[in-house]
């Protein structure tokens, strides 16, 4: 995934720090976080704060995906396994 810092700015007392990431298969997840301001915190530290109070929400983002683009067996009720590659040795 690519994660680009979009926004970086005080806001009433704290620090709005906003993400937009793409994943590999060109999905987009914009999401913003308030994390509070503290004297000596870096820029970085910001920026680490936000993201780990993202990450469940960046997780179940990318869960979403786990189903789109697999077969569907309406008579089987399940998924169609994708059939095993021959080796070639």
């Amino acid at each position: 995934m690519k994660t680009i810092v979009k926004t970086f700015e005080n806001e009433g007392g704290q620090k709005k720090v906003g993400f937009k990431i793409t994943d590999a298969n060109g999905n987009l997840f914009i999401i913003d976080k308030l994390v509070a301001v503290a004297d000596g915190k870096t820029d970085e530290q910001y920026v680490a704060e936000a993201l780990t109070a993202s990450q469940a929400e960046i997780d179940e983002w990318q869960a979403s995906f786990s189903v789109i683009g697999r077969e569907w067996d309406v008579d089987a009720g399940a998924f169609v396994e994708p059939a095993a590659e021959d080796s070639t040795e």
